[in-house]
């Protein structure tokens, strides 16, 4: 293999293991822009995966999948904001008890459905070939031959940028996340925003879900997000809850993963277990790292107390 395909695989592999961090992140950044802290994006991930993965094998169709994974997403997410939103649970509490739940529902599920935990091979998304431009070197294959979810996830950036920062409903995201007894004053509907932001989340995440199960691996196995959520919500920090910087911070951490992968391809005699910890070092040290002021939203995890009108 020369030095150009090589290349030019790990940018294909980096950019597909960007992809459900990606969504996973974007997600998290539209629930944390409206104040409301989302840990539960692992939790989202790992359902989104495995309703994919059922609807998928029980239909054979992965359309019907990413439908079902849309909707499970949606679920979870209005769950999270029912329990933050509404009965103003702990947000960080939340979010960690819907990854526990997620992860041992899904376990345990996944036992039932898949002939007892065995890897079920399941119809996958195929990469969308686009004449002539896929034969571009270098980029034509990292550019030109991918799948609709990794197509749509940058067109979703692209449209979340100009939300964000060009329409009324993004103005009101913000004000909302910033400081909600204002917005209430200006007759925004805090518990709305708040309620509609993380089900938007859990789509988003959902879809990262859906694009571990039907194309990264095609097959669901027990916990198969492995802390991408987390690493989702170090993205969204790293990129200060801006979509463009997001989705490169999330490029940042896919690309440590492919490396790491392919690290221990190429047989290098390094215990695997300090190659597996790879992207999470990288994670922990681009927080650490972390320069600049700060853009976190003001009111990101406190709950709204319509009754303080201060």
């Amino acid at each position: 293999m020369d030095n150009l395909t090589f290349f030019s695989d790990y940018l294909v592999a980096s950019l597909r293991l960007t992809v459900p961090l990606a969504f996973a992140a974007l997600g998290g950044l539209y629930s944390e822009r409206s104040g409301v802290l989302n840990i539960a994006l692992e939790g989202m991930l790992l359902t989104g995966a495995f309703t994919s993965a059922v609807a998928t094998f029980y239909t054979g169709n992965v359309w019907v999948g990413i439908f079902a994974a849309l909707i499970a997403g949606v679920l979870v997410g209005l769950l999270h904001a029912f329990l933050c939103v509404t009965l103003r649970v702990d947000q960080l509490v939340s979010g960690l008890a819907i990854n526990l739940v997620a992860s041992g529902m899904t376990s345990f599920l996944a036992r039932l459905v898949f002939r007892g935990g065995s890897t079920q091979r399941l119809p996958g998304i195929e990469a969308i070939v686009i004449p002539g431009l896929a034969n571009i070197p270098l980029l034509g294959s990292l550019l030109f031959q991918q799948d609709i979810l990794a197509y749509l996830l940058i067109i979703l950036v692209i449209i979340s940028t100009y939300i964000l920062f060009r329409t009324s409903f993004g103005l009101t995201l913000r004000a909302v996340g910033e400081h909600p007894q204002a917005a209430k004053t200006a007759g925004i509907s805090v518990e709305s925003v708040r309620y509609s932001a993380v089900a938007i989340a859990g789509c988003l995440a959902s879809l990262g879900g859906a694009d571990l199960a039907l194309v990264q691996v095609r097959f669901f196995t027990e916990n198969m997000s492995a802390g991408k959520g987390f690493i989702a919500i170090a993205a969204l920090i790293f990129g200060r809850w801006h979509p463009v910087g997001t989705a490169l911070a999330c490029l940042l951490f896919g690309a440590t993963e492919a490396l790491q992968l392919r690290i221990q391809a190429l047989g290098a005699n390094i215990p695997y277990q300090f190659l597996v910890m790879l992207p999470y070092a990288i994670a922990i040290l681009a927080l650490v790292g972390k320069t600049g002021k700060s853009v976190t939203p003001k009111a990101l995890g406190l709950p709204y107390l319509p009754e303080n009108l201060d």
